[in-house]
């Protein structure tokens, strides 16, 4: 899996010595808190750590440049923060700070007044509302397009009407 890395890394965080999760988890603290497009080394002697690190990326829009091999048993692992592009959305409901069921409440508010085919660009902080999103919409004639995490306990949704 190695290979050559030239971006420079923005922030390094070595967790040598931790076992897993603790370097992903720590990885996604620092990754909350970057820019889009800056690079995070993750220094880990930790065997799981590259299949952890795997599975992440391929959930998140963040991108795994390569892997660089370091004195011991530690590899640095360089990872770019993304931010996919956003689907065009007809609607945005900003409702951070307002604690659940409020985010749905809302949402459901706006959404009834849309368009079929029209999107709701949803943005929250309460941590229950990625589960009440998705509940939401296997209920209903929505469909939830894009989900992210864009920082730390900030979700986007990207809801369209049927």
């Amino acid at each position: 899996m190695e290979r050559a890395v030239r971006a420079k890394p923005d922030v390094t965080l070595d967790l040598s010595g931790l076992s897993c999760p603790a370097p992903l988890l720590g990885a996604k603290r620092v990754m909350d808190d970057l820019a889009a497009g800056q690079v995070l080394a993750l220094v880990s002697d930790c065997p799981g750590t590259p299949d952890d690190l795997s599975a992440w990326v391929r959930h998140t829009d963040h991108e795994l440049l390569g892997t660089e091999k370091r004195a011991g048993k530690r590899t640095a692992f360089f990872l770019r923060k993304g931010r996919s592009a956003a689907p065009a959305a007809n609607a945005v409901l900003d409702i951070r700070g307002v604690s659940c069921p409020g985010p749905i409440v809302e949402a459901k508010k706006l959404i009834d007044a849309m368009q079929p085919g029209e999107v709701l660009h949803l943005i929250a902080s309460c941590p229950g509302t990625p589960a009440d999103v998705n509940a939401w919409v296997k209920t209903t004639q929505l469909e939830l397009v894009a989900m992210r995490e864009t920082g730390r306990s900030t979700y986007e949704f990207y809801i369209r009407k049927h």
